[in-house]
């Protein structure tokens, strides 16, 4: 009885593996062509270029002359510094009144400081 056990589980292995399911080889699959690209086809009609006159050329009208108008610019910049004293002495106080606390720690936390924050609340009153 010992003996049987062992011998009839052989036995069994032993048919198991005989009886394998026989391996069957993958299709071979052929790549579909690919379509012939046509070039397009000329037009029907006899298509002729007309010439064009560039008598009425003229390089001033094409090239003006643009006169540079730097002179005036200091003058700008002298009117709007002399019309806005009050926003070039601005201390904390008034710019935090005017935009509040929370914008004004905001304002110097982005530009690096109070400076930062005062020079935008300049920016906001000369608007």
């Amino acid at each position: 009885m010992k003996f049987l056990i062992p011998i009839l589980g052989t036995a069994l292995m032993m048919v198991g593996c005989q009886q394998q399911p026989a391996i069957q080889p993958a299709p071979i699959v052929k790549p579909k062509p690919k379509p012939k690209v046509h070039a397009p086809q000329p037009p029907k009609k006899n298509i002729k270029l007309k010439e064009v006159e560039d008598e009425n050329f003229s390089s001033e009208y094409m090239y003006p002359e643009t006169s540079k108008k730097t002179a005036k610019e200091p003058e700008k910049l002298a009117t709007v510094a002399a019309e806005s004293p009050s926003v070039a002495a601005m201390t904390n106080e008034e710019c935090i009144s005017m935009i509040g606390q929370e914008k004004f720690e905001k304002y110097a936390q982005m530009f690096g400081g109070d400076a930062g924050a005062l020079k935008k609340c300049k920016m906001l009153k000369a608007l």
